[in-house]
């Protein structure tokens, strides 16, 4: 027996491997069995959970939750993780549905159903072989006995129903014979200690018993009756058990018989591993060699361009200092005009005229000079530009002879940005890749290029986080299939908005008219419709009177920083309001409601609309600009044109809102190319809230990434 425990200690250490969870790559702690039959730590499962979860919906920041008048979010601590582990949860919805989780063991995507965590059994196997694994490696380390007085004895034994380690002694008084415990069972000294019998997470009071074949898991006779497996084929768990372990069986050993078959595959290996290694060198030399060709190309190119410029520059300089020594000679006392005035000193007439006729043609020619004066030669060296365009696209799009896979395209209509990027791309089925590499990097102001931040991706999207506010940034993709790399997408630039983006939806509370406006159960939605009531007051219309603007806000306010958010506005709606909008100015709109105002008189504009010039640099405490039609329409201003072709523009597919509170500044953005279209002053005295305003039909539709942090602390409430 002796000699069996010490060849089963050396199979133990041997096996380390397998021991490692393939998320946090130490030691299994409470293995879980996930539906791919691969095993992960029970706070690995959570904490991935809950890195996912804040991957999609960390859309806010710090800033934005502090600005608000009401701490709306939880921090993401014990309390998130605790509600990942409930059962039902989900991220982002406002019905139960199944929680997607994705397992680092296989790197595919598993459906952990509606239980999620709870749904899963606990690898009692594995952490049984982990835990001798662990008492070998610490074979000098004593187990201490659990009821012992200070200072305890070494254990002897380990009792699995009482989950305790005992002394002889003690053993002997908390198991006396004669009593129900004295039948316990009980192991050698041992700290894992797991059921004598395995019970269903679904039903918890059911033990298992039975083995559905189409799930490959156990299942209770109540999964069977009514549960997820009642349309399953199962069988016994004595039948399935001694099926499975004479398969295991079987496999081992047929692997113990092809021991020499390994040992020379393994050798086999060894040598593809060096030719490996030594084909990798000699295609990196040669990777060089053809770089360092390139850079003698460039170099003798470099010089014979720098070559022609300095030739030009000579005889440029060459004529310049030959016109300025002309210039020069017609200074007084100097060259052309010192030489004319000795010649005046001449009395001889016939030596005179002999002289001054030759020198007269040259003074009248240098006195034409001076009347037009042109520069003997051009300074500019715009025919020196060097064109490298096109050769710097050829050396970006450099790659290997022929890869043998297509090059990814990213999706841009799909890819958006925020604080977080979400990047889709997509790539041929036939030429399907194994993983991607995202590349993205920061532009700055002066076009400066940083260098590449890389992250492998699975599949075909990536959310990438923690993004700077108001910046350019290149993304950019390349697949792997197997060895081979495909070269690089096209390069998408997307620009971050100006600040944080702000959470929030709309109130059905504050104002909210439920006659005219019809707004969805998770309030990210809301529609205006032309019913009954506007037909009431059809008849006031026709004297010259039209029915207000009906007014919804966000439920969550501003107090300070600067935040951003985005809506779209659906095409057929006539016309829209949006902007922001302080609380007592929404006291007034909301708490003193009218039915019909004069046509003269616009809720939204602050003043008489017969006044409008004169009000243009007074900082009013709301700003809202109107949408319709399918046009976007700039208010008047007095610094720009206020012709009509000048102030409509197309209406964007999305829309953002810029507010700087602590600046007093509102500015309205295109979202398709973070272009903004409109800023002015605003009053922020007071708390400033996200304000809409309908009027006819209409819709507008809150961005996904604005509601999703705020959904998730609801559904949780």
């Amino acid at each position: 027996m002796e000699g069996d425990g010490s060849d089963s200690l050396v199979t133990i250490k041997n096996i380390e491997r397998e021991l490692i969870c393939p998320a946090c790559k130490e030691l299994f702690t409470h293995p879980l069995i996930l539906p791919c039959q691969h095993s992960i730590c029970h706070k690995c499962v959570k904490e991935l959970l809950l890195m996912l979860d804040d991957s999609f919906n960390d859309v806010g920041s710090d800033n934005s939750n502090q600005s608000s008048p009401r701490l709306r979010f939880p921090s993401p601590s014990v309390d998130k993780i605790d509600r990942i582990s409930r059962p039902g949860w989900k991220r982002n919805s406002l019905t139960p549905r199944t929680t997607t989780f994705p397992c680092p063991g296989c790197e595919h995507d598993v459906d952990l159903g509606e239980r999620g965590i709870n749904g899963l059994f606990r690898n009692f196997t594995l952490e049984t072989i982990v835990e001798r694994y662990r008492q070998a490696a610490r074979a000098a380390t004593a187990i201490m006995c659990d009821l012992c007085k200070p200072p305890p004895q070494e254990s002897t034994k380990s009792c699995m129903d009482c989950s305790a380690s005992y002394c002889n002694e003690c053993f002997k008084i908390y198991h006396p014979w004669g009593t129900v415990k004295a039948q316990h069972e009980y192991v050698g000294p041992t700290t894992n200690f797991r059921p004598k019998i395995l019970m269903c997470p679904e039903h918890e009071t059911e033990r298992i018993n039975m083995y559905c074949e189409l799930c490959k898991r156990p299942v209770c006779h109540l999964c069977k009756l009514g549960g997820n497996h009642s349309n399953h084929r199962v069988t016994t768990m004595s039948s399935a058990y001694k099926t499975l372990k004479e398969k295991l069986s079987k496999d081992i050993d047929y692997l113990i018989g092809k021991e020499s078959q390994v040992k020379s595959q393994i050798s086999e290996l060894n040598l593809l591993m060096k030719e490996t290694e030594c084909n990798g060198e000699r295609a990196k030399e040669e990777a060089i060699t053809h770089f360092e060709k390139l850079f003698e190309v460039l170099e003798e190119r470099k010089s014979s361009v720098l070559k022609a410029i300095d030739a030009s520059k000579k005889l440029r300089l060459d004529k310049f200092q030959t016109q300025m020594e002309e210039y020069q000679g017609l200074l007084e006392n100097n060259g052309l005009v010192g030489y004319a005035q000795e010649v005046l000193k001449e009395t001889d007439q016939s030596c005179f005229v002999q002289t001054a006729k030759q020198l007269h043609l040259r003074i009248q020619k240098a006195t034409e000079s001076l009347k037009s004066f042109r520069p003997a030669a051009q300074t500019s060296f715009e025919d020196y530009v060097v064109n490298t365009s096109k050769q710097t696209e050829l050396l970006g799009e450099l790659s290997f002879f022929s890869s043998g896979i297509d090059v990814p395209e990213i999706n841009e209509e799909q890819s958006k940005v925020y604080n977080n990027a979400l990047i889709n791309w997509h790539h041929p089925e036939k030429d399907k890749a194994d993983s991607y590499v995202l590349e993205y990097r920061k532009i700055n102001k002066d076009e400066e290029m940083l260098s590449w931040n890389e992250v492998e991706v699975c599949g075909t999207s990536k959310v990438i986080s923690d993004l700077e506010s108001n910046v350019n940034y290149a993304f950019r993709v390349r697949a792997y299939k197997g060895s081979i790399c495909s070269p690089c997408s096209r390069e998408l630039i997307l620009h971050t908005p100006p600040a944080p983006v702000f959470s929030f939806l709309f109130d059905e509370k504050c104002g909210y008219n439920n006659e005219h406006l019809l707004l969805n159960l998770k309030r990210d939605r809301v529609e205006s419709r032309a019913g009954f009531n506007l037909l009431l007051a059809a008849e006031r219309i026709q004297v010259g009177y039209y029915t207000s603007l009906d007014y919804i806000i966000g439920d969550v306010g501003i107090t300070k920083g600067k935040h951003f958010w985005a809506f779209r506005v659906e095409p057929y709606s006539y016309m829209v309001k949006v902007g922001v909008a302080s609380s007592d100015k929404l006291q007034e709109w909301l708490h003193s409601p009218r039915d019909a105002v004069s046509p003269r008189y616009e809720q939204d504009s602050g003043h008489d609309s017969g006044s409008e010039d004169t009000c243009f640099d007074s900082s009013q405490p709301f700003t809202l600009v109107t949408i319709g039609m399918k046009k976007f329409f700039i208010p008047k201003s007095p610094t720009s044109s206020n012709e009509p072709e000048n102030r409509v523009l197309p209406m964007p597919t999305s829309i953002g809102v810029f507010l700087d509170y602590d600046k007093g500044k509102v500015g309205f953005y295109d979202m398709d190319h973070m272009k903004c279209l409109y800023e002015r002053q605003v009053d922020c005295s007071h708390t400033m809230y996200p304000a809409f305003a309908l009027m006819g039909s209409g819709g507008i539709q809150l961005e996904e990434s604005i509601t999703a942090k705020y959904l998730e602390y609801q559904e949780n409430m």
